[in-house]
């Protein structure tokens, strides 16, 4: 039966205000509205915007070519908050995944430092995500399904880095700019891009590294250890 029958019977019954899920109203001109519900006025319709509210659009009953049922909106799936991690938590992390991707822990510290400053919730204006700032696709493709999880997205940055690594032939300035501003930026200028903010996230992780590396000469009781450093063998260890 035609919605206009539909409308037709309801009038003549003289049932009231006929009240539904949220509908998608089509007109015969394409028009296209959600409404909450609708009300027969005789040959007219009455199609209400939201519950209790007295706007409305009037239109004739000839006029609507179909009606849909506008399903609900699914349930907000229920987030397991991850437990509060410390310095020490995400230190562990990092030692693990370098360990796992033969790269130097405080390499990795002073990448999340400079990306994130160790905001696991970090969100940039482009949409990077997490303490090592993943592109929603580039996590994709690392296999990471939640950013926001230190533990998948510093596996995944780390994985990221290394291909990085083995790309440039070890040369971490390269590796660094294409981790910043993307392979296909660093191969365009044969070089670290001219990009201001580039070339500043560059210099800020090697100054960061290297502060790091110097801290641990002067302290060499509290290294933290648990990688080996970066040295020109690292693609041959891993790839060969």
């Amino acid at each position: 039966m035609s919605t206009f029958g539909c409308l037709g019977i309801l009038v003549f019954w003289g049932i009231g205000p006929v009240l539904h899920a949220a509908e998608s109203v089509t007109l015969t001109n394409g028009f296209n509205m959600v409404c909450d519900h609708r009300e027969p006025d005789g040959d007219r319709v009455r199609l209400y915007t939201s519950q209790g509210s007295s706007n409305f659009v009037e239109v004739d009953a000839a006029e609507i070519a179909s009606v849909e049922e506008v399903p609900d909106p699914p349930p907000s799936p229920k987030l397991t908050a991850e437990p509060k991690l410390t310095h020490a938590d995400v230190h562990q992390l990092i030692a693990r995944a370098g360990a796992e991707h033969n790269l130097d822990v405080d390499l990795l510290a002073s990448v999340v430092r400079a990306e994130s400053g160790g905001n696991i919730h970090a969100v940039s204006r482009a949409g990077a995500q997490g303490l090592m700032q993943l592109m929603p696709g580039t996590a994709a493709q690392l296999g990471v399904t939640d950013s926001f999880r230190a533990d998948q997205n510093i596996n995944g940055g780390t994985a990221y880095l290394d291909a990085l690594l083995v790309k440039y032939h070890d040369q971490l300035a390269l590796a660094l700019a294409a981790y910043n501003a993307g392979p296909a930026a660093v191969d365009k200028y044969h070089g670290i891009p001219p990009y201001r903010e580039t070339r500043v996230y560059v210099a800020r992780v090697i100054t960061e590294f290297n502060r790091r590396k110097q801290w641990e000469k002067l302290h060499p009781s509290l290294q933290s250890g648990g990688t080996a450093a970066l040295s020109s063998t690292h693609a041959s260890q891993k790839h060969d």
